[in-house]
């Protein structure tokens, strides 16, 4: 296990909220949520390993490594249960914690995420090319994925702020995260979740589909699907309606605690 780099905001003694970023961003992705989200929650925001601040152990990373990383992280704060929100990679740590940690996930919300992301070659030949060259290698085609044409068109500041931000990622963490996702399968993992479950998509992703949500709304019990007009980072392209979508599921989770 890794001792992720992690910052705690919002009211002590309130219901705690952790937030995990997607493959190549930092907790800074969730900006936009976060004023709202302390004004009720105690949210913890973290890197994944190889990520932002945090230490960069030579991979290759599986999903339950992850999840140990947070499982710690939780340790270290002395948060015995949370709820998790979690987009893209982090969604697929929110999956792999609820379905083997279910004792620790109070209520869960997936955003943009897979249960499985074949084929494998795709993503190990990623990471190849990022060892050899550099995350700089691949922004440009991710941020096509990460955003709509009309909002890369009208807000390119947004677009180059993330992407500066790929570009900044370690080579060696980016590469072994796409190794962890290349492995994962989690969709035996699915029936086991019991935490309350939002699942949100983008319309508009490319990277993982109205159709993988869909797989994941299937196959947790009781879960709810959202589909939002947004490409893979839903939650900065259409800010305010991910953020109310989010809260009202947290509320209506307590509330029926």
């Amino acid at each position: 296990m890794v001792e992720v780099a992690h910052e705690v905001e919002g009211p002590s003694g309130a219901p705690a909220l952790v937030l995990s970023n997607s493959l190549g961003t930092t907790r800074g992705l969730w900006d936009p949520q976060v004023d709202a989200l302390i004004a009720r929650h105690r949210v913890v925001r973290y890197d994944h390993r190889g990520h932002g601040r945090s230490p960069v152990p030579p991979g290759p990373y599986s999903i339950a490594e992850l999840g140990r990383d947070v499982l710690r992280m939780l340790d270290t704060l002395d948060l015995p249960s949370v709820s998790f929100c979690g987009t893209s990679l982090g969604g697929m740590v929110g999956m792999w914690l609820a379905s083997h940690a279910s004792d620790r996930i109070e209520s869960l919300i997936v955003l943009c995420s897979a249960a499985h992301l074949p084929p494998p070659d795709a993503w190990y030949a990623r990471a190849a090319l990022v060892r050899a060259e550099g995350t700089a290698a691949v922004a440009e085609a991710v941020a096509a994925r990460w955003f709509t044409e009309a909002f890369r068109r009208d807000h390119p500041e947004v677009v180059d702020r993330h992407v500066d931000g790929l570009r900044a990622t370690d080579a060696e963490g980016y590469a072994a995260c796409c190794e962890a996702i290349g492995d994962m399968d989690l969709r035996e993992d699915l029936g086991r979740i019991v935490a309350p479950t939002l699942v949100i998509a983008g319309r508009d992703d490319p990277a993982t589909t109205v159709t993988d949500a869909s797989v994941i709304a299937e196959r947790v019990s009781g879960a709810r699907l959202t589909v939002v007009d947004a490409a893979h980072l839903a939650n900065v392209e259409r800010a305010d309606l991910v953020t109310d979508v989010m809260t009202e599921h947290l509320l209506m989770t307590e509330h029926s605690r």
